[in-house]
């Protein structure tokens, strides 16, 4: 393989690092002494169209071939750490499209002058998510999930004109450096197992049908930490609702959009790939050991805590913080499925969970920008204060709860009836059942947000709101995308299954 047919595996990435460069360009040499708004409306422009640009890429030209007569060397081994795909390639289009939606509500933001920066770095986690998802191998996972890191820890820090996002992005970076240190330490664990760091080849390895050693499932623990950390799975959970009341508005709907989706997707490539043979069974009466049961108990805790501390907060940001553990937990199902309708079921939920989590920061950033803050309280009244924003701000809510006919119910519903067709004799119905009451749970406290928007009145004196219009369209194409994914999910899932039975999942 030559250099020029490597350049070609990673072109995706390569022009979003190259428009990440020009978009700080464009910011230091010709924007600088410009008004704030328009620095980012440029900026933005620029860091968009780059990333229609690699859409475009993605969906039109075709994966190249590997060479037939690369033989030994570097090259192939850096080939090997790649994969470029039709399953890959739809959840980075799925990756940039939730980019683009965060970049466009950043455009009215005043939280930083440093604009160039700052969205050179939603670029710089875009890319490290692109090559999660794209590695097959234990470094190259390890190197990705620290590239999109990094970057999340300083958007989370972005805002310096709030004491909290400085002590948020402290408290996720210090909890993050943890969960890499355990994830490093179960992946060399692995590979002194198998002598490899390939995941298809720690397969072959290690699925001798034995028992499975002590250090294999030491490993495997080590793996739920870390991957338990990027996911906000409880006990992993704890810096989750101060990134995301403290960090600038849109940061903590691109750690909650696409983060999340490019973990879940590696994360089930490493459990169903590398630790195939692995998976045990935390079904009714048929446990064994394995990865399957740890995974449910951690599905169970963060269904059960995530709803149940989102009910006593004032905050909407930490709600929705509270909101997306929850959201994991579900999420998990899909993964102890342990079958292609899983995968698929969990990268749906994922996309459409991450869309309509965008369009609800979405709404908070007009709130914020008008009050200051996105206490409940300052929701009151909105409905006539601002009716579009308020109608959207309802779907996304809905949706979050999973009521039809919007994506969050299509979302939990594939779930759902993929887990519990995903063991003999119905053994996950016990979870689902706990699922389905835990949703239940968690329309309680949506349904108080949508009541300070519609039945309680706005305070006497209160300041009026005038939501931009760049907002209103994007919130508003938000909410047509989130019911039009409910209404007709099989634009989506038609292909998403077919490619990932071509993958081999």
């Amino acid at each position: 393989m030559s250099y020029l047919e490597l350049l070609g595996r990673v072109a995706p990435e390569t022009i979003i690092v190259i428009t990440a460069l020009v978009v700080m360009a464009v910011d230091l040499v010709a924007m600088r002494g410009e008004p704030l708004r328009n620095r980012f409306w440029v900026s933005a422009g620029f860091a968009i169209l780059g990333c229609v640009i690699c859409i475009g890429w993605l969906l039109l030209i075709e994966p190249p071939a590997a060479s037939a007569n690369a033989s030994g060397g570097l090259l192939p081994s850096l080939a090997s750490m790649f994969t470029d795909d039709p399953l890959t390639r739809l959840v980075k289009v799925a990756l940039l499209a939730l980019t683009i939606c965060t970049m466009v509500i950043s455009v009215e933001g005043t939280f930083t002058d440093h604009v160039g920066e700052y969205l050179a770095l939603v670029l710089m986690a875009t890319v490290g998510m692109m090559l999660l998802v794209s590695s097959t191998d234990l470094l190259m996972i390890f190197i990705s999930l620290e590239l999109t890191s990094l970057s999340l820890y300083i958007l989370t820090a972005f805002n310096k004109q709030n004491i909290k996002s400085a002590e948020a992005a402290l408290k996720y970076f210090l909890f993050g450096g943890m969960s890499a240190a355990f994830t490093l330490f179960g992946l060399s664990l692995v590979y002194g197992l198998s002598g490899s760091t390939n995941l298809t080849q720690i397969r072959a390895v290690l699925s001798s049908g034995a028992p499975l050693d002590p250090l294999l499932i030491m490993a495997m623990v080590m793996a739920a930490v870390g991957f338990g950390f990027k996911i906000a799975a409880v006990p992993f959970h704890l810096w989750a609702p101060d990134a995301y009341e403290g960090a600038p508005t849109p940061s903590a709907a691109l750690i909650a959009s696409g983060s999340k989706l490019a973990s879940f997707f590696i994360f089930a490539k490493v459990l169903m790939v590398g630790f195939a043979h692995a998976g045990g069974s935390g079904a009714w009466h048929d446990y064994q050991a394995g990865w399957l049961p740890v995974l449910a108990i951690l599905a169970a805790l963060s269904m059960a805590l995530g709803n149940l501390a989102a009910i006593v907060q004032s905050n909407v940001k930490r709600l929705l913080a509270y909101s997306a553990i929850a959201h994991s937990g579900y999420a998990l199902l899909g993964l102890l499925a342990n079958s292609p309708q899983g995968v698929s079921a969990v990268i749906f939920y994922m996309a459409t969970y991450g869309l309509t989590v965008v369009g609800a920061f979405g709404v908070v950033a007009v709130v914020e920008q008008s009050e200051g803050d996105a206490r409940i309280s300052n929701f009151a009244g909105l409905s006539r204060r601002e009716p579009l924003v308020a109608f959207c701000m309802m779907i996304f809510m809905l949706s979050l709860a999973g009521i039809p006919p919007l994506a969050g119910f299509f979302g939990k519903f594939y779930l759902f009836v993929a887990a519990a067709a995903g063991a003999p004799n119905l053994g996950w119905l016990w979870l689902v059942i706990f699922a389905i009451a835990m949703s239940a749970v968690s329309l309680y406290y949506y349904l108080q947000v949508l009541k300070q928007i519609y039945v309680v009145a706005a305070p006497a004196g209160q300041r009026t709101m005038k939501a931009p219009l760049t907002s209103k369209v994007i919130l508003a194409m938000l909410a047509i995308g989130v019911v039009a994914l409910g209404c007709a999910p099989n634009l989506v899932l038609g292909k998403l299954l077919g490619s990932i039975k071509a993958f081999g999942l």
